[in-house]
């Protein structure tokens, strides 16, 4: 698991998303639900949900300005103090033709400045400007490339899951906290917990401790309904994660004999 400094704490399909927009800052709700075994209107409340939070804080384009008009990009390595950093960088950040500004927590060179320019001559512009801020510029260079790629520890395909389980917490006795998504065909969608305990469906070491329905929290009782695309939070007991969450997933095909 993944905890936040607000103490929100990331689940599989969280980091899913995030790699997903990573990857593509266009991707859709829809195309990102065909790949986490949830429907596109919980993708998109969980998207509202981690903007809201300040996870993701926002979506950018990648332009190639030298073929965008044979654009400048240029590199500034600066110094300035701790103590005025961060008032440098909102006013460095104000300059014309800068569009990014990078603060670094330690050591020189921890104020990083990227600009465009239609020219040289411009580039000296957004030089002197930032010398008159008090910033002193250490070494500069025009950027020629940059190469994107999304954070791997999110890649839903870089380590084997099954693919309804979100997250787990080992317990002491031996017991886990599992997390798991509900796909629309699993044995006990559209069954109430009393109904899904009196029919075997779920047995005595599995408990179901919380739900989460439409970004909303839902405490179970007896009489509620399991819905398709639900995240539920169970204890279990069970001995292998895969007889704990087999009622929440569909089941695998029949083998036909000729």
């Amino acid at each position: 698991m993944t905890m936040d400094e607000k103490g929100y704490r990331l689940d599989d399909l969280d980091r899913r998303i995030i790699y997903a927009l990573m990857r593509e800052g266009r991707a859709t709700a829809t195309s990102i639900a065909e790949n986490t075994n949830v429907s596109g209107a919980t993708v998109r409340n969980r998207i509202d949900k981690l903007e809201d939070l300040g996870i993701i804080t926002g979506y950018q384009a990648h332009i190639d300005f030298e073929t965008a008009g044979g654009k400048l990009r240029n590199l500034y390595l600066c110094n300035v103090s701790v103590p005025e950093r961060e008032a440098l960088a909102h006013e460095a950040r104000a300059i014309p033709g800068v569009i990014n500004v990078r603060s670094l927590m330690t050591g020189r060179r921890n104020l990083h400045v990227l600009a465009i320019g239609e020219s040289t001559k411009d580039l000296q512009r957004i030089s002197r400007s930032l010398s008159k801020l008090g910033i002193e510029i250490e070494d500069e260079d025009l950027l020629e490339d940059e190469l994107f790629d999304p954070y791997e520890p999110f890649n839903p395909d870089d380590r084997p899951r099954t693919p309804a389980l979100n997250d787990f917490i080992d317990l002491t006795g031996n017991a886990k906290i599992l997390t798991v998504n509900i796909a629309a065909k699993a044995p006990i969608t559209g069954m109430s917990l009393e109904e899904a305990n009196r029919t075997g469906i779920l047995d005595e070491d599995t408990l179901v401790i919380a739900i989460e329905r439409d970004n909303q929290e839902i405490m179970p009782h007896g009489d509620t309904v399991i819905q398709s695309d639900d995240i539920v939070t169970l204890l279990s007991r069970h001995r292998t994660d895969a007889r704990a969450f087999e009622a929440f997933q569909v089941p695998p095909p029949e083998e036909t004999t000729s």
